[in-house]
């Protein structure tokens, strides 16, 4: 009798287009996980917390559990400001591209609060080391629209000098660093920071993110070895939205979690949901802390969902039903926090439509001024001499040759 050979393993997305999707309700809620002391905490201490899911905020709008960090409201209407503004922020820059004044985007609907509650949980001389989805951080950190814009159409105010594409921001004074076009670069070079921070006795700490996809990469390997080997102060987070460009996340897992990869590299590991303001921010702060006690790097897998195309050149509809989003267990992290404060008595409906109505006048007004220095269609654009400036401290031989001829052509 022939023995049936086996196949190869081809995952799939649980849901294509045409499909009724449909998630379980999650099983884990708020309170169901303690806090384990961060100074001590090994990963042996979080193989419960990387199996389960840290959540604060629960179904019925109220915060409670060991990780409830009992943040006042004037911190969570905070919160709540710049998830809004990076959301609007988006739209309207969407559609800026969809008109042709801006060549490309990228939005992070549905994932606003990763960046922004975990940067307010942070110090302001601690590094960032994002990836395309975590532009929020830079509201966090003081940065105004009207440069974000600049950057993004590429024109004589861009602090990159058109060196970058758009949305691919650095910001310096918030020590944002520039986003890696090679997806998985900075989480080896997150680590790299925190270790040389960690050398020269300073109070900072390094957090960094990686998409689900990404993880598969061998960058995310190394950083997790080395993370464990020099126990370096750095924030390892793995956003798991359930897609990579258009490839589910049972591509880069198999269907496991992603929070228990960190635990055979000594690490505490730890499962977040994303769209939880308070949850986000207390495992964030609680890892900054254990950070900062010499405790060792935290690898942290952030629960989500991307709500919206990858970017300006995806169609989701391609390859996922068109309503998937809806049906996510961890609902949209904005309306979570708004009517958190609602239910504290804290804000309202009113007040919301007022925000929404007063920032995206706030856009629309920066907009118009950061076209006041120049557009995609007729610039003026950074001077071409910037491809060789602001790379080397001095000037390699080579470029100088290059620079020169460019100067004597442009002359004759």
């Amino acid at each position: 009798m022939d023995k049936k050979k086996p196949s190869l393993n081809i995952p799939d997305a649980p849901y294509r287009p045409g499909d009724e999707a449909s998630f379980e309700s999650w099983p884990w809620q708020p309170g169901d996980l303690e806090m384990p002391d961060p100074r001590k905490c090994g990963s042996e201490d979080t193989v419960p917390h990387a199996a389960g899911l840290i959540r604060v905020l629960g179904d019925d709008n109220k915060a409670s559990g060991a990780w409830d960090p009992g943040l006042g409201a004037d911190e969570l209407r905070q919160g709540l400001e710049y998830m809004v503004r990076l959301r609007i922020f988006d739209d309207r820059m969407m559609k800026m591209q969809r008109t042709g004044k801006l060549s490309f985007y990228m939005r992070s609907y549905g994932e606003e609060c990763v960046a922004i509650a975990q940067t307010m949980a942070l110090e302001s001389q601690d590094w960032i080391f994002p990836t395309y989805r975590q532009p929020g951080a830079q509201f966090v950190r003081g940065r105004d629209m009207v440069s974000m814009i600049c950057h993004c159409i590429g024109n004589v105010e861009d602090n990159i000098k058109g060196r970058q594409m758009p949305v691919h921001y650095s910001y310096r004074e918030g020590r944002f660093i520039s986003v890696s076009s090679p997806v998985g670069t900075q989480f080896s070079q997150a680590v790299g920071v925190a270790m040389a921070s960690q050398y020269k006795g300073l109070d900072e700490v390094t957090i960094t993110w990686i998409g689900d996809g990404a993880s598969a990469e061998g960058d995310y390997h190394y950083a997790l070895n080395f993370a464990s080997v020099y126990k370096a102060p750095v924030i390892l987070n793995v956003v798991n939205n359930q897609w990579a460009i258009s490839t589910h996340a049972n591509f880069a897992t198999g269907g496991g979690e992603f929070a228990s990869r960190g635990l055979p590299y000594g690490l505490a590991s730890l499962r977040v949901d994303g769209n939880d303001f308070l949850a986000l921010y207390s495992v964030t702060k609680w890892a900054r802390q254990r950070a900062a006690a010499g405790a060792g790097a935290t690898h942290i897998e952030v629960l989500t969902y991307r709500a919206g195309a990858h970017s300006s050149s995806d169609d989701p509809s391609r390859y996922r039903p068109g309503d998937e989003h809806t049906k996510w267990p961890g609902g949209d992290p904005v309306e979570r926090l708004r009517d958190h404060l609602i239910e504290i008595g804290e804000w309202s409906e009113e007040k919301h439509t007022e925000l929404e109505k007063r920032i995206d006048e706030e856009v629309m007004s920066a907009y118009k001024e950061a076209v006041s220095h120049g557009d995609l269609a007729t610039g003026p654009y950074p001077s071409s001499d910037t491809i060789f400036t602001e790379v080397y401290q001095e000037m390699p031989w080579h470029l100088e040759e290059q620079f020169n001829e460019m100067m004597e052509e442009s002359d004759g």
